[in-house]
């Protein structure tokens, strides 16, 4: 179930998305236009679960492209609910903005509320009164600063949304998009989807949301995220653009797989190397994408140029992802890219049995002796690797009892690592592993 919030610029529909849903995930600022693409969030109210379409302001009489795309963006989001709310400023009274929006919502098959938004006090309250003439029903005032009349909003939305139960989530894998501004982000999203979902311009910092948009893969059910674009923090001077990037970095920490989408011709830059560390870091298996690549390899022989970019990728990033190619224009290689999100996300939540850990385990210690070590007060003793089982997931956990006489050391701790990645396919997925002192509960040492 789905509820479109619409309205003319700066009416403060943002606000009042995050006031009913009682978070801060939509971006709000002074300034008009920061939405621009269509946002869903999870809404709950008297135990009916929806979600509510943020999107952008409206303005019919504005020529600029980027403004035609927030109205296409705004039709879509209606066309895909069952009940829209229409936002206007009490304050300002009716404008031909509102006029407009009251008569596309006419035409739509699908019933609507007016909140006339901005009514902070009882004294505000004849505002409201105004947009009788909208001809959309009786208008309801509502303060998104205040918080006044949210619950009457609450329950006008549940009282007309039909029956039904918003579809759970919980086994979809969420693959975040993220990158450097303007290296084909929103293009590569629109490719995965098959249409134009999020607006695409050649402007940097079009996208300004973290979005979130479902897709199936064969029987596979996917949460794409699609991100603003991340530059150097000492780059970022808009306060849009710093909250916006904000999100970016948090929609990668609730993220299962990451793709890295670079520009082909830049090559896999610092930037890019800083971004995939740091979603690697949030515990979000990665892989890097050098999108534009048919662009870049029609001007030029790419072979020794990809292998110059992995060979830098697997010496600079310890998890060593892979290095993927793809054109989001010409959609080359783009189902693959698929593949490869749906085989991290599996590398992630899947478990190995742990009689396979223990030959592995004795399969590295014949390759590679354990270091002789020391223990605090004692003499030097072999490091002995007893026993190894997996103990988590998402990201994968693993546990090896050690004896108690001798220390990991890191050199050791790293080629284990390595080689696990090597024999299970998890490059570019975030592995622990604890060392675990037999006879102890604390961890000697994680990896």
């Amino acid at each position: 179930m789905k509820v479109a919030v619409v309205g003319y610029p700066n009416v403060g529909k943002s606000s009042l998305i995050n006031r009913l849903t009682g978070t801060r995930e939509a971006v709000v600022h002074q300034r008009p236009g920061v939405t621009r693409d269509r946002k869903e969030l999870d809404c709950e109210w008297n135990g009916r679960q929806f979600k509510l379409i943020d999107t952008g302001g409206m303005d019919f009489e504005d020529e600029d492209p980027l403004a035609g795309s927030i109205r296409d963006q705004a039709r879509a989001g209606i066309a895909d609910a069952q009940v829209a709310v229409l936002v206007v400023d009490a304050r300002a009274g009716v404008r031909p903005g509102d006029e407009e929006m009251a008569e596309l919502l006419r035409r739509a098959p699908l019933p609507t509320i007016v909140a006339a938004n901005k009514i902070d006090g009882v004294a505000d309250l004849p505002l409201a009164a105004e947009f009788h003439r909208l001809g959309l029903g009786e208008p309801l005032a509502v303060s998104a600063a205040q918080g006044l009349g949210s619950g009457d909003l609450l329950d006008r939305i549940v009282e007309l949304l039909p029956d039904g139960e918003l579809e759970a989530d919980a086994d979809a894998i969420r693959l975040a998009i993220i990158g450097r501004p303007n290296v084909g982000k929103s293009s590569l999203v629109n490719r995965f989807l098959g249409e134009e979902r999020v607006i695409v311009s050649e402007d940097a910092g079009t996208t300004r949301d973290a979005i979130d948009m479902p897709l199936m893969v064969g029987d596979r059910k996917l949460i794409l995220v699609d991100t603003a674009g991340m530059r150097r923090q000492s780059k970022v001077s808009d306060s849009v653009e710093y909250y916006t990037a904000l999100r970016s970095q948090r929609a990668a920490e609730r993220a299962d797989v990451a793709l890295v989408v670079c520009d082909a011709a830049e090559g896999v830059t610092s930037q890019d190397l800083r971004i995939a560390e740091l979603a690697m870091k949030a515990g979000c298996a990665t892989a890097i994408v050098l999108n534009k690549w048919d662009i870049f390899s029609s001007t030029r022989p790419p072979e020794e140029d990809l292998d110059h970019e992995r060979a830098r990728v697997a010496e600079k990033l310890r998890l060593r992802p892979r290095v993927l190619t793809a054109s989001a224009k010409t959609g080359r290689h783009v189902s693959r890219l698929l593949t490869e999100a749906i085989t991290l996300g599996d590398r992630m939540a899947g478990r190995i049995p742990t009689p396979e850990l223990n030959r592995f385990l004795s399969e590295a210690v014949q390759a590679r002796q354990p270091p002789v070590g020391t223990r605090r007060g004692s003499s030097q003793h072999r490091l002995k690797l007893i026993y190894m089982a997996q103990i988590g997931e998402r990201p994968p956990r693993f546990a090896i009892q050690v004896n108690s006489r001798a220390r990991v050391t890191r050199d050791y701790a790293y080629f284990l690592e390595n080689r696990l990645r090597a024999r299970y396919g998890m490059d570019g997925v975030p592995l622990i592993i604890d060392f675990v002192e037999r006879g102890q509960r604390g961890r000697a040492r994680a990896a």
